[in-house]
């Protein structure tokens, strides 16, 4: 498989959209969380201009992406609050992807970024099922906190760039 990964360009927000979606979805989470998730797994061409945002590409089709915001403001999440600084805010494959080291290949690509912004650390909330990866790339697992859905929990990361 020929991979390249590049910088996303404004015009694909609806091809990022309909991958969050479908990635979400590999997860068969219950129709009524993607209601709740609705306006945070919708990539708008302006997120694409305000933020680092990186896609994995097969033969010039978009299978992934990542995505890198900065904090200027404390955010909470559960009883996590997370000061200024830089959070990995979306990474999503199509689902026929999962798992052939697409993800790695992403988070390689933006630790290079992160290294030229000289960026020491981020963090990472990762949905349930993504603890495995996160443990793979080395990220240091904090805590669990509660996610804005009842019941359910999400994991605090942080992943420390290194050669910064």
């Amino acid at each position: 498989m020929s991979l390249s990964v590049r910088e996303a360009s404004p015009s694909e927000g609806k091809i990022l959209t309909d991958i969050s979606f479908a990635s979400k979805q590999y997860w068969n989470y219950p129709n009524e969380y993607f209601e709740i998730w609705k306006d945070e797994l919708t990539i708008s061409p302006a997120y694409i201009k305000n933020n680092v945002v990186y896609v994995a590409e097969v033969k010039g089709f978009v299978i992934g992406y990542i995505s890198l915001v900065e904090l200027n403001n404390d955010i909470s999440a559960g009883n996590i609050i997370i000061s200024n600084g830089f959070c990995l805010e979306h990474i999503f494959i199509l689902p026929e992807y999962i798992g052939k080291g697409i993800g790695s290949r992403l988070i390689a690509s933006l630790k290079e970024k992160c290294r030229e912004m000289y960026i020491d650390k981020i963090y990472i909330l990762s949905d349930p099922n993504a603890k495995g990866f996160y443990d793979k790339i080395g990220a240091c697992y904090l805590e669990e906190s509660p996610s804005n859905i009842e019941g359910r929990t999400v994991s605090f990361y942080e992943l420390h760039i290194r050669g910064v």
